[in-house]
């Protein structure tokens, strides 16, 4: 029970509890909305605009919703956040019921996600100490990249079998139900027993306006070098790394020669390996700190490259499973030292940037392992990737000690 035990927590159990069912419910929908673009289109480049329509404003707009959620008490913004996620999906469900959806509905709705999801995000990362403190937090954060991953196995799978049985139709309107369960258990948060966050330090006069607030989180991101260059490095390793389940396929046609089966082994593995990396960083619960996160990532990217050159199906198998234990491990160290290591009155903006690092260069990445591969072929191009995660793991080695000492 030690990979637990922020569970404890009254109030982020309910709130935990609540994200499983949300989480998968939110998977569910985007294999939903990716087979419904499909029904309407049989279009591939359709179906990556109404993707880019939902990821756009997370790049934009991330920044601003990190000011509003050190401005607001984060718990409301959740509440609002996740019940416009809701209504999001019960729209597209009585379009569908009514034989009204046209693809321009999905494109106005996809992006009003977006948007939500741009303040959901880093409100959402930021109100994870205020649940457990800064004891748990490790264990927790772990916790929740441990659901993401668990959601990111079944969701799909259920979704599958519910479009098969019953249409794509069913599938957003379990999706709104989904999230009632987090809607209840953050109405039901007592705020007494939260940690206490101050949203400006004592003595500091009135709030400053939107633009002061953006401008002072992202001097706090520029000043802080140990915060910077966890920014950087990990931002830039996602970008050139974090991209291989893209051309996953490619290497089981062309290098592997396993076929459909052999790639679901594949992509398996990458799943597993990540949940037991959150599971075992749960048990740890220990804090994260630079040097942690740069050798993650230096053993995460000899592993990729070493499954870039293998021709050997079972190894490969073994290594994929190491590179997604490594990516979760370094990525959810890195959000945890950010987390930990930020004033309470700046988290939400500091976790905005992350966001835009984190997950903004993950479209980006995928672009460019598709372009490499399309040249070159999937292992030149994955090995380019992986060697060049190992030089910035390189650079952030050497730029960790003035870091650290500016830190202190």
């Amino acid at each position: 029970m030690r990979a637990f035990t922020s569970l404890r927590q009254r109030n982020f159990r309910l709130y935990w509890s609540g994200q499983v069912i949300s989480v998968m419910g939110t998977w569910m929908q985007t294999i939903g909305q990716a087979w419904l673009v499909l029904e309407l289109t049989h279009s591939a480049w359709q179906l990556g605009l109404v993707g880019a329509l939902q990821a756009l404003p997370v790049l934009l707009f991330s920044l601003f919703g990190g000011v509003f959620a050190d401005r607001w008490p984060r718990r409301r913004v959740l509440l609002a956040t996740q019940t416009a996620s809701m209504l999001q999906a019960f729209v597209i469900w009585v379009l569908l019921i009514a034989g009204l959806l046209q693809l321009w509905h999905l494109y106005i709705l996809a992006l009003l996600l977006g948007i939500t999801n741009s303040l959901g995000r880093p409100t959402s990362r930021a109100f994870l100490i205020e649940m457990v403190g800064r004891d748990d937090l490790p264990n927790a954060v772990a916790l929740n990249s441990s659901l993401s991953t668990l959601a990111s196995i079944v969701g799909p799978g259920l979704a599958g079998i519910i479009i098969a049985a019953s249409g794509v139709t069913v599938l957003f309107l379990l999706n709104a139900l989904s999230f009632l369960p987090v809607i209840v258990s953050l109405a039901l948060i007592r705020s007494h027993e939260l940690h206490a966050q101050v949203l400006r330090p004592a003595g500091e006069g009135e709030q400053p306006n939107i633009r002061q607030s953006l401008r002072e989180g992202l001097s706090y991101v520029w000043h802080t070098r140990a915060v910077l260059l966890v920014m950087l490095v990990v931002g830039l390793v996602l970008l050139f790394g974090s991209n291989f389940n893209v051309i996953l396929p490619l290497f089981a046609t062309e290098v592997l020669h396993v076929g459909a089966t052999g790639f679901g082994f594949l992509s398996a593995a990458t799943d597993v390996g990540a949940l037991l990396a959150g599971l075992w960083l749960a048990w740890s619960n220990r804090q994260s700190t630079l040097p942690h996160v740069l050798i993650g990532i230096l053993v995460y990217g000899v592993l990729e490259a070493a499954f870039a050159l293998s021709h050997l199906y079972f190894l490969s198998i073994v290594l994929i499973a190491g590179v997604g234990f490594m990516e979760t491990t370094f990525a959810t160290q890195a959000l945890t030292m950010l987390q930990s290591d930020v004033p309470d009155h700046l988290r939400g903006r500091v976790m905005s940037v992350q966001v835009l690092f984190f997950d903004g260069s993950l479209p980006l990445g995928y672009v460019l392992m598709g372009w490499l591969s399309s040249l070159y072929g999937p292992s030149p191009a994955l090995l380019t990737g992986a060697l060049l995660c190992l030089a910035v793991t390189g650079f952030g080695w050497l730029w960790r000690k003035p870091a650290e000492k500016r830190a202190a």
